[in-house]
């Protein structure tokens, strides 16, 4: 018999639809807000807006905000770093994904 593999994730759950300030964003995900701007320079969080005060960020963005602090906080990555790490990261799941939906284990 094969033991089944569970894997357990905590955390809040952010709607897709709700939207945040820059400041809310800072506030939700305990980052300063120089980390979200060089963040959004680099391509790692995309916000609608046409300036800062304008910005609104998805819970999309929320996650990768978090995922962002970690890496810069724990693995001391730079903005750069950061950016090219979720990129990689993105597409691990997208691989992933597709190999699920293919039936590849």
């Amino acid at each position: 018999m094969n033991p089944i593999a569970m894997t357990y994730i905590e955390g809040p759950v952010v709607e897709e639809e709700v939207r945040f300030t820059l400041v809310e964003l800072c506030q939700a995900c305990s980052a300063e807000e120089e980390h979200v701007l060089a963040w959004v320079f680099e391509g790692v969080l995309e916000p609608a807006g046409s300036s800062p005060q304008d910005w609104r960020f998805s819970g999309e963005s929320l996650r990768r905000a978090r995922l962002a602090l970690r890496l810069s906080q724990d693995l001391e990555i730079n903005p750069p770093g950061v950016a090219l790490a979720l990129d990689l990261l993105d597409e691990i799941a997208a691989l992933r994904a597709r190999l699920q939906r293919a039936g590849v284990r």
